[in-house]
């Protein structure tokens, strides 16, 4: 799985939610986004990027939004 396309793809996503007023709300929807839209292998690509790698190249509204809801990202044991 190409882990730049993810960034890339993540960080679109953070754009548009970037323009809410509340920043929880738009920290909850990019979340929200990638846990209804995104494959489970994409969401696993992206939560090892952020392990291994620190979340290199995802926006600050992204990478913080997965630290604080990233337990939704996560694949069904």
């Amino acid at each position: 799985m190409d882990t730049q396309h993810l960034v890339k793809m993540a960080n679109q996503i953070g754009d548009f939610f970037e323009s809410y007023p509340d920043a929880d709300e738009a920290s909850w929807e990019i979340t929200n986004h990638l846990q209804k839209f995104w494959d489970p292998r994409m969401r696993s690509a992206l939560l090892e990027h952020i392990h291994t790698h620190r979340g290199e190249g995802l926006k600050d509204i992204v990478l913080a939004s997965i630290r604080r809801h990233g337990d939704k990202l996560a694949p069904a044991s």
